[in-house]
């Protein structure tokens, strides 16, 4: 399993407008191939960020499947002119849990 993750800065006063999109955009990926599960939350001490946790069944899932789909068009068009600056995406392999 990987572990996608991006902190997402949005405009400011594009919170709703962002929330309201990606509850469409989420269809999108959830309908990919290699697609775990997410979780998107809204940070307390900063209400325009956001920490998007995606689970993948491996990088390439992500990397080449998500990416280069044409279904990710539409996640762009949807999502990334919300950002501001656009966020840097990495992904992590468990290491232990408790």
């Amino acid at each position: 399993m990987i572990l996608e993750h991006a902190v997402l800065d949005v405009r400011p006063g594009q919170a709703d407008a962002f929330e309201a999109a990606f509850s469409q955009a989420k269809a999108i990926i959830a309908a990919m191939p290699g697609f775990g599960h997410l979780t998107l939350s809204r940070c307390v001490e900063r209400p325009g960020t956001y920490l998007l946790l995606v689970r993948w069944d491996t990088l390439e899932a992500h990397t080449e499947g998500f990416r280069a789909s044409p279904e990710y068009q539409e996640w762009k068009r949807l999502l990334h002119h919300f950002y501001d600056p656009f966020p840097t995406v990495e992904h992590y392999r468990e290491v232990t849990t408790a």
